[in-house]
C-alpha cells in the first residue's frame, strides 16, 4: 500500500525567465568592455582628464569670463579709435594723399568710425543694445577695409574674418528667450539663432591662426604648432572638444601674440610699430571670442551636443 501512494510534496516547477520562448538563444553580442591598453580609450581618458581639470581651475574665473571676452573681442576698436585720435593729422594725410579721399569726406570718414566704434564698443561692454553694437562695428570692420584699401590683403582679410566670428560670439552671448510678436506665424527661435551664430562664430574665429600658418619663416617648433593649432582649429570649427581646443588656441595665440607683436620693444618713430600694435590688439579680440566659447560651449550644431542627444 505504501509503495503505491506517494505521500512526499509535489516537486515544485522549475522557474522558466522565458516561458514563451521569446528570447534570442545565440549569445549576447553587446558593447565590449574598454580595454584600458587600447590607445583610442588613454586618448579618451587623457583628453577627458584635461577637460575636468578646465572645469576645475576655471571655476574663480568662470563667473568672469563673459565680461572678460566681451572686453577683449572690443579692445582693438577702442585702440583703433585712440590711435585715430591721437594720429589725426597722419590719417587725414593718408586718407587724401594716398586714398584720394576729398577734404572734409576723409575728416567725416574718420569721425564716423571714431563714434560708432567708441559708442559701440561701450554698448558691447556694458550689454546693452548688443545687436545696434555688433552691426555698427560688424560696419566698421567693412568700411574701413574699403576706405584703406586693405581688403585684398590677404592678411587684414583672415584677421577681419576672425573678429567677425568673435563679435557672432557676442551677439550668440547676448541672445535670451523672447516670445514672437507674431504668434502663429513660423519663425526661427532664439535658441536657433543663437546655434547658427555660434557655429558661423565658430568657423570663422579660426581664420586668424590659419593666416599665421600661411606667413611667416618656417622652422620645426612652427611646423610642430601649426600641426596642433589646425587640429585644434579644426575640433573648433566642427565642435569637437570644442571647449578643449578653444581654451589650447587661447594659450597658444597668448602666447605667440607676446613674442610676435611685441610693439612695446619697437622704437615710437619705427613704422613697423603701428603694424605690430595693430595686429596685437586684433589676436585679442579674436582670444576673447575664444574665451566666450570656452564660457558658452559650442552650441546646439556641434559634434559635442549630438553626443550628449545619442
Amino acid at each position: 500500500m505504501s509503495s503505491r501512494i506517494n505521500i512526499a510534496r509535489p516537486q515544485q516547477p522549475s522557474f522558466n525567465p522565458d516561458p514563451h520562448g521569446l528570447s534570442n538563444s545565440r549569445p549576447s553580442t553587446g558593447y565590449r568592455a574598454a580595454n584600458p591598453d587600447d590607445p583610442i580609450e588613454k586618448l579618451k581618458a587623457y583628453s577627458q582628464l584635461v577637460e575636468d581639470n578646465i572645469e576645475i581651475y576655471s571655476q574663480p574665473l568662470k563667473p568672469h569670463l563673459p565680461a572678460i571676452g566681451r572686453f577683449l573681442i572690443v579692445v582693438t576698436f577702442l585702440e583703433d579709435a585712440l590711435r585715430i585720435v591721437t594720429q589725426w593729422g597722419d590719417q587725414i594725410w593718408y586718407l587724401q594723399q594716398h586714398r584720394k579721399f576729398p577734404w572734409g569726406i576723409s575728416h567725416l570718414f574718420l569721425i564716423i568710425n571714431v563714434i560708432t566704434m567708441l559708442s559701440g564698443s561701450s554698448a558691447v561692454i556694458l550689454k546693452r543694445y548688443t545687436e545696434f553694437a555688433v552691426a555698427g562695428l560688424l560696419s566698421v570692420v567693412i568700411i574701413q577695409g574699403f576706405g584703406y584699401g586693405l581688403i585684398f590683403d590677404l592678411n587684414f582679410f583672415l584677421r577681419n574674418l576672425s573678429v567677425i566670428g568673435g563679435l557672432f560670439m557676442v551677439f550668440s552671448d547676448s541672445m535670451v528667450s523672447r516670445k514672437s510678436p507674431f504668434a502663429g506665424l513660423p519663425t526661427i527661435s532664439e535658441t536657433d539663432r543663437k546655434k547658427y551664430f555660434l557655429l558661423a562664430g565658430r568657423v570663422l574665429l579660426i581664420f586668424l591662426f590659419l593666416g599665421f600658418i600661411l606667413q611667416g619663416e618656417w622652422s620645426i617648433a612652427r611646423v610642430f604648432v601649426s600641426v596642433i593649432g589646425l587640429a585644434a582649429c579644426v575640433m573648433v570649427a566642427i565642435g569637437f572638444k570644442a571647449k578643449w581646443s578653444a581654451a589650447f588656441l587661447v594659450i597658444v595665440l597668448s602666447i605667440f601674440n607676446v613674442f610676435a607683436n611685441n610693439w612695446w620693444a619697437v622704437h615710437s618713430a619705427h613704422p613697423q610699430r603701428d603694424f605690430l600694435k595693430y595686429d596685437f590688439f586684433q589676436t585679442l579680440s579674436i582670444v576673447g571670442g575664444l574665451i566666450l566659447l570656452v564660457n558658452m560651449g559650442p552650441g546646439g550644431l556641434s559634434v559635442d551636443e549630438k553626443k550628449k542627444t545619442y
